[in-house]
């Protein structure tokens, strides 16, 4: 497999594979945080409102590793943050939902399904082409680990309870589908105006090694893990189960699908809001760069 040290060793294709891959990357980590935040000083217990505010602040530093990054692609990022458009963001659109006004099932459901997905997408990043994302994936999962297991905790705590079951099930009827979003292709910035997701671009991705699996293999393996841990939970999950003798294989369907899926600039109407609300300081102050306390990631 060849190392890519440096933009320099791209050739164009290649440089928006890895432009795309990096947004999904960093656009995933913020947008959770800025969510995660909404919870502070609200959540059921203390612990838990010291534990989501720990995972927010990790998130938001995971996103700025990923948009230190592409700032070997010529970004800033102060303008990828605070001035890009809306349409040009390329999160899931499981990350941008809002909460269900005082769901601690909603917020716990969605930190369980995010945090198996990131882990398996980390592994698939560990022997990364490009060197740079190699080197920072092992940072991001000493802290991942630590939150999947708060989240898994705090799944079967609730699903013990009748109202917490219940609860829980409406939270995957709600979120499942837009968890399955993190698993669809990503369009580099140049098609901000074309709301289709670069099926190119992922074929890129692997092709360089950038990421040593597909998209399609990853959610493969989170269906394996999360439907699984959900039906002992009692939580029926909107996927098709196909009957093979003893064992099932899961068909997700277009119509499983939301209609805004993120990773194509295409989002549902929450993101706007929430986009406004953590950019409206910057825009009021006419700022032209962000103020930072925190030295440059290494």
């Amino acid at each position: 497999m060849s190392e890519f040290d440096s933009p320099a060793d791209l050739d164009d294709d290649q440089a928006d594979a890895l432009e795309a891959l990096l947004l999904s990357l960093a656009d995933d980590e913020y947008v959770l945080a800025e969510r995660y935040t909404e919870w502070q000083v609200r959540a059921p217990t203390l612990e838990s409102d010291l534990a989501f505010a720990n995972n927010a602040q990790d998130e938001l530093g995971h996103a700025r590793l990923w948009y230190d990054v592409l700032e070997d692609l010529g970004h800033e990022e102060h303008e990828l943050i605070y001035e890009r458009e809306p349409d040009a963001w390329r999160h899931s659109t499981l990350v941008e939902q809002p909460f269900a006004e005082g769901d601690w099932a909603d917020a716990i459901l969605r930190h369980y399904l995010y945090d198996v997905a990131e882990q398996l997408r980390l592994e698939a990043l560990e022997d990364s082409s490009y060197a740079k994302i190699a080197d920072r994936v092992g940072k991001i999962q000493n802290e991942e680990e630590y939150h999947r297991e708060h989240a898994e905790s705090w799944m079967e705590r609730l699903a013990d309870g009748e109202e917490g079951h219940e609860r829980l099930q409406e939270a995957v009827n709600r979120l499942f589908p837009h968890a399955l979003t993190l698993f669809e292709p990503c369009a580099p910035l140049s098609d901000a105006g074309d709301k289709s997701g670069d099926e190119d671009l992922e074929e890129t991705i692997v092709e360089a090694g950038f990421r040593e699996v597909s998209l399609e293999e990853l959610r493969e393996e989170w269906l394996s893990i999360v439907v699984p841990y959900l039906d002992e939970l009692g939580l029926v999950t909107p996927v098709s189960e196909i009957l093979h003798d003893d064992d099932y294989d899961l068909e997700v369907t277009d119509d499983t699908l939301p209609d805004a899926r993120g990773r194509d600039g295409d989002h549902t109407d929450a993101w706007e809001q929430l986009q406004a609300e953590f950019t409206n300081t910057y825009r009021e102050l006419g700022r032209s760069e962000a103020t930072k306390i925190m030295a440059k990631p290494e």
